[in-house]
């Protein structure tokens, strides 16, 4: 990790509905961070993470050098068509050169495990297949900073640990992360630093090791220890 921001918050908020999802945030995210974002059901994970990756608008968000980004969500959509057409629709959709579209949907698949199943149809892949794909999907976009909504939930615990693998070797390979998770054992694993939302403000950021070892906030704790309300 190094000093230079990818992305930047200044005094950010989202409001839908006569609601707001998310009270003004300052935040700051250096190139090479894994960041996890953590809370309860409605604490505002997922509209910030929305946020950062630009599917949502609030003045004040600013991406430095332009990264690319991809994001994989918690429920991924694929069409009724091969494994092997839905990458390449993807790549089709992100305008990568036509000459360049096959390799790359070869060298994706081969990078999650899923090589041997180009040809299947995604809509019949099991939940973790599933979200292999999701993740070989945004890896063939080559991103700088990738963006993941609960990517293990519902998954049982061997295909959780195949997608921990891969999120931790994209990391390795100097891909910036924003997860949000409700799984603390995966923030503690994965991330580099761990946001703790609730109610749509940000109470706690710190690096992971202060997040899990040092004193918290009483909401936080309250959290960690699974007794919030």
């Amino acid at each position: 990790m190094n000093d230079t921001p990818l992305i930047e918050l200044r005094n950010c908020s989202v409001r839908q509905g006569g609601r707001q999802l998310l009270a003004p945030t300052t935040l700051r995210l250096a190139r090479g961070e894994r960041l996890a974002l953590v809370g309860a059901n409605g604490a505002g994970k997922t509209t910030l993470l929305r946020l950062m990756h630009g599917l949502l608008d609030s003045p004040g968000r600013q991406l430095h050098g332009q990264p690319r980004q991809a994001m994989v969500f918690q429920q991924p959509f694929f069409l009724n068509l091969s494994v092997r057409r839905n990458l390449l629709l993807a790549l089709w959709l992100a305008r990568v050169p036509g000459t360049e579209r096959e390799a790359r949907m070869r060298s994706a698949l081969a990078r999650v495990g899923l090589a041997g199943e180009a040809e299947r149809n995604a809509c019949a892949l099991s939940g973790g297949q599933r979200q292999r794909l999701a993740l070989a999907r945004a890896w063939a976009l080559k991103p700088e900073l990738l963006f993941l909504d609960e990517p293990t939930s519902h998954l049982d615990p061997g295909a959780r640990r195949e997608v921990e693998t891969l999120i931790q070797q994209f990391a390795d390979e100097g891909m910036s992360l924003v997860m949000s998770t409700h799984n603390l054992g995966q923030a503690k694993r994965l991330a580099t630093r761990v946001l703790y939302l609730e109610g749509g403000r940000v109470i706690v950021d710190r690096p992971t090791l202060e997040f899990f070892n040092q004193a918290l906030p009483e909401e936080a704790a309250l959290f960690l220890k699974g007794e919030l309300l």
